[in-house]
């Protein structure tokens, strides 16, 4: 089974805990602006974060989403092409903070993205 992760700052996936609730889309968008919660899997997420958090000296978190409880409570996560061709996992309403099934502190530095626990989510670049 593909696991779903979003990457986001510490600060705010901390702010969502107290409210159950998480809404950020991606760096600088909430999930009102763009209509989904942009996600990646293992293998996907150091280009992600080359993109969004090259230029971000703060804490990263990488949630680990649990896919069968989103899909119970009837949100969709659809692999959607990310204007490359290459499909990302896009999930189509709010994240409920029970949904997440682990955190990852992340932290990128000279373009290379770190997630102690995650061994696929390693790695340089393009």
């Amino acid at each position: 089974m593909t696991k779903i992760l979003h990457l986001t700052e510490t600060a705010s996936w901390e702010a969502s805990r107290s409210a159950g609730v998480y809404r950020q889309s991606t760096r600088g968008a909430t999930l009102a602006d763009v209509g989904f919660i942009h996600c990646s899997t293992e293998d996907q997420l150091p280009v992600v974060a080359s993109f969004i958090h090259a230029d971000y000296a703060g804490e990263l978190v990488v949630l680990e989403l649990d896919a069968a409880a989103i899909a119970a409570a009837g949100i969709a996560i659809r692999f959607e092409d990310g204007g490359n061709g290459e499909m990302f996992p896009h999930l189509y309403g709010e994240l409920k903070t029970a949904w997440v099934r682990a955190t990852h502190r992340a932290a990128v530095m000279d373009g290379a993205l770190s997630v102690p626990g995650l061994a696929g989510a390693r790695g340089t670049t393009p």
